[in-house]
């Protein structure tokens, strides 16, 4: 079972790495702008959309952060199982 389990992770991990498309995350005014600077010259286009970018990863990092410190702050830990060895009888 942890076998398949770990398969399935590097296969995640392998489609979420290779399979990775660049992006253009603009409004349609900051489209506009970048448009205009890209036609006069200016190259603030790449730096526009790393930054889109960037700003739009900082509430999914949090959520993980805040989720990693839930996990760490709420496992339960040294849980100890009394099961009976007796067997039982259900007549």
């Amino acid at each position: 079972m942890k076998s398949i389990r770990r398969i399935l992770v590097l296969i995640t991990f392998g489609l979420m790495t290779f399979g990775a498309v660049k992006v253009k995350a603009q409004c349609a005014a900051c489209a506009a702008q970048v448009a205009s600077n890209n036609a006069s010259g200016a190259n603030t286009t790449k730096g526009l959309n790393h930054g889109i970018v960037y700003l739009l990863a900082a509430p999914y990092l949090a959520v993980a952060a805040m989720g990693l410190i839930w996990y760490k702050k709420y496992r339960r830990k040294n849980v100890s199982l009394d099961v009976p060895r007796d067997k039982l009888n259900l007549n």
